[in-house]
């Protein structure tokens, strides 16, 4: 399931570049256009690009793979799931943003599960461009989770007692990705975010975090 998801997202990334090229040239156009008037001085900054003026709002959703942490006190041997998020945003200057988010994620193994809903605010460090934008951020938030934690496994691997538990505790998340600005107001987008979120299960402190790797779109108002 690995291998296919992450075939699956490199094939769309692939495409998310040749889109944002062939937009290039009716973009460039309408920068030429919106600059129509009298030459400006050679001592005036070029304006930035309409998405990353200052306060420019923005709305932007996510759907992708979850890949669960591997660690003995977390979710080691559990598969990759599934994960989204939606949000909105503003650009505070040219080069960043900040924004909340919410989503979800989820992992299950062998009849147990674990799902996150983590609701988090947080900063983008961009690189202002028109066309392709990549950014670094991180942020911090509240971590809604149900969670099945296996506390004794036999010889085959399974299961033999769980801890179920709803818990929400604090958590932290980093991430890094890259717009790519079809026009003015909309961009494709792909994004790598690692989450670290440790909640309280029993008696025991489990690590519920792990990548996520996303594809979405991101639209100024």
């Amino acid at each position: 399931m690995k291998r296919i998801a992450a075939g699956f997202l490199a094939v769309l990334f692939s495409a998310i570049l040749s889109t944002a090229a062939n937009a290039a040239d009716p973009y460039d156009r309408y920068e030429r256009d919106r600059r129509i008037g009298p030459p400006p001085s050679r001592a005036a900054e070029a304006p930035p690009p309409q998405h990353a003026r200052y306060g420019q709002p923005y709305f932007f959703g996510h759907i992708g793979v979850f890949e669960p942490n591997n660690d003995t006190d977390g979710l080691k041997f559990y598969d990759s799931g599934l994960n989204f998020d939606v949000g909105v945003g503003s650009r505070v200057s040219p080069a960043l943003a900040v924004e909340g988010t919410i989503g979800s994620y989820s992992t299950d193994k062998q009849g147990l599960s674990v799902t996150v809903v983590p609701l988090t605010i947080g900063v983008r460090v961009i690189i202002p461009s028109p066309f392709f934008e990549p950014y670094v951020g991180g942020g911090v938030g509240i971590y809604f989770t149900d969670v099945d934690f296996p506390t004794a496994i036999n010889s085959a691997g399974q299961a033999t007692a769980v801890i179920n538990d709803t818990n929400s505790t604090m958590g932290v998340y980093g991430v890094a990705g890259i717009d790519a600005w079809l026009n003015p107001k909309m961009a494709l987008n792909l994004e790598g975010k690692y989450h670290w979120v440790q909640p309280s299960i029993g008696p025991v402190d489990v690590n519920v975090g792990g990548w996520t790797l996303n594809l979405g779109i991101r639209i100024s108002f």
